[in-house]
């Protein structure tokens, strides 16, 4: 177990959020990374105990075309000005990964512009990747080379010349010296050298004990670069996407499909890798931008936190902050903000109060960190799966519909079950529970070992009914009475308005249509049947992949394919 395996990360790209100038002119040292100091509190207010900042060295644009590697960017402060911040982190308990962009240099890199001067004759020539002194590009240089992207902005290096590996390696060493860092980022990890990779964890065990390294991964077989040889995490970009269209589309199985596939890479369970969750960052749109409905910003961040993984919130979204990605240009996703124009939003903002609420979950539930997960109900628009560790069980409830939905599920030998954001207690009957997920909502059930009226057992807990309004939209969870020993209570939104007070009990039960026997046995014949009217449906709406109609054929749940079949509207 090492501290990234609890970790609930801050994600702040500092350029944008302190207003830099969009171009670096070199002229001198304008101290703005002082100002994120009022940062620290609110980043422990919201249950996070990890920042990833970056990028942060010297560079001339948006930060990833690197001029100094040793060098605070000057937009920003001093080496000394960063120093003092992650101190100041360390201090309230965060701890700090950088941005490491060693794929490739910008072109004021002291490198580069030996070889831009001196051609065939720099000793840097092979530094950088298929130089042709017979090519030429736009900046007209009179050669050609390799560079990320298709942009000549930003020159890769050659990853394998030993020269450059001395560099990078002495340049992390620096870095923990100078600035005490608790690890890296790897930009662009998906195009890295692996040998490189496999150097760059030999220095993270050398520098720090348990010296992270997260790569930036898009698609693939994450395995390839999470393992004891390389990486230690990567970013989940299948769930990501996942995440938002699962909703969208009101497709939960796209969601349970997905961490299906990465069960089969092993990255799953007590001693597994974790990968690092998002629902947004600096490349992507907002989580609030892109949900079609707002409403879905509670089920969305409630599986954010709970599914397997370490989960990440970018600097903004807490605030429930729009941004579309637009051509040539991603300033949208990378606004300049001032934590005082946000005053008070822990009572305020339901969607900040939702994100520390769950923050606050995840810190007392390490089997939200460590266990085992285990699907237990799937439909299109409902979804519930439990995170076991060492004989307990946290279950996971998610709901897409506008409308409430019952579900009878395991109770795993407890006899009794709390919400830990709603603080309601239920009790299990013939080994299951009976739990109702609110519209456009969810809970995560905390084995109770008190009656769950007992105030001591339910202080500081929230109701995260369907979700309040925040400015036009609904996003989260209406806040009342938060005198009361912590407790947040959650009205509910029903065609926009809000009426906050107490929850509404749980409904122990649906209509006898609605309501299938879990324990009732029948035929294969009876299943198929399920599943092929389930595929014409289908076929009726559009077409139907091949991965689609796995999904219908794996699933030989009566009572799930029932739900599916009336789910189609």
């Amino acid at each position: 177990m090492a501290w990234y395996d609890e970790a609930v990360f801050y994600h702040i790209y500092p350029l944008g959020l302190l207003g830099a100038p969009k171009e670096n002119t070199y002229s001198g040292v304008t101290h703005r990374l002082n100002r994120l100091d009022p940062w620290i509190d609110h980043i422990r207010e919201l249950g996070c105990n990890a920042l990833y900042i970056g990028p942060l060295f010297e560079s001339v644009g948006h930060g990833y075309e690197t001029t100094d590697y040793r060098k605070l960017d000057s937009r920003l402060g001093d080496n000394k000005d960063l120093e003092k911040f992650v101190k100041s982190c360390h201090k309230k308990g965060i701890r700090v990964i950088l941005d490491g962009v060693f794929n490739h240099t910008g072109r004021d890199f002291f490198a580069f512009r030996d070889l831009k001067e001196n051609r065939e004759n720099s000793r840097y020539r092979d530094w950088y990747c298929n130089v042709n002194f017979y090519g030429n590009n736009e900046y007209n240089d009179g050669f050609s080379y390799d560079n990320w992207g298709g942009y000549n902005l930003l020159v890769k290096l050659n990853q394998r010349n030993p020269e450059v590996k001395d560099y990078i390696s002495e340049t992390i060493r620096f870095w923990v010296r100078e600035f005490d860092i608790d690890g890296l980022r790897l930009d662009a990890a998906d195009v890295l050298d692996f040998d490189f990779m496999k150097m760059l964890r030999a220095v993270a065990s050398e520098v720090k004990p348990e010296f992270y390294l997260l790569g930036e991964v898009i698609h693939g077989d994450y395995s390839r670069w999470v393992n004891e040889g390389t990486l230690h995490s990567v970013t989940n970009y299948v769930m990501h996407k996942a995440f938002y269209s699962g909703h969208n589309d009101h497709n939960y199985f796209e969601i349970a499909h997905t961490q299906k596939r990465l069960d089969g890479m092993g990255l799953n369970g007590a001693g597994a890798f974790r990968l690092y969750n998002f629902v947004d960052n600096h490349d992507v749109e907002r989580i609030f931008t892109k949900l079609q409905n707002k409403a879905h910003f509670t089920p969305v961040h409630i599986l954010l936190y709970t599914m397997p993984g370490i989960p990440s919130v970018y600097y903004g979204s807490e605030f429930a902050l729009e941004g579309k990605k637009e051509k040539y240009s991603d300033a949208s996703l990378r606004p300049a903000l001032e934590l005082n124009d946000f005053k008070d939003v822990l009572k305020n903002n339901p969607a900040t109060k939702l994100i520390a609420a769950l923050g606050k979950v995840r810190r007392e539930s390490p089997e939200l960190s460590y266990g085992d997960y285990k699907e237990l109900f799937l439909t299109n628009r409902q979804y519930a799966f439990s995170r076991s560790l060492n004989g307990r069980n946290v279950i996971v409830t998610v709901n897409n519909d506008d409308g409430r939905y019952s579900m009878t599920l395991p109770a795993f030998g407890q006899e009794q079950y709390r919400g830990a954001l709603s603080g309601e207690g239920v009790s299990a009957s013939g080994g299951n529970i009976e739990v109702t997920v609110q519209g456009n909502s969810g809970e995560i059930w905390i084995p109770s070992g008190r009656d769950p009226e007992d105030g001591a057992e339910t202080a500081g807990a929230v109701d995260a009914g369907t979700p309040e309004q925040a400015g036009d939209e609904a996003v989260g969870a209406e806040a009342v009475g938060a005198e009361q020993a912590g407790t947040v209570d959650v009205g509910d939104v029903a065609a926009g308005t809000v009426t906050a007070g107490t929850p509404e009990p749980v409904i122990k039960g649906v209509s006898a249509e609605e309501k299938v026997d879990n324990n009732r046995s029948y035929s294969d014949g009876i299943i198929a049947g399920l599943q092929e009217a389930i595929i014409a449906i289908m076929e009726k709406n559009g077409p139907v992949t091949e991965q689609m109609r796995r999904d219908v054929y794996n699933n030989t749940h009566h009572d799930s394919l029932i739900t599916w079949i009336k789910s189609f509207r």
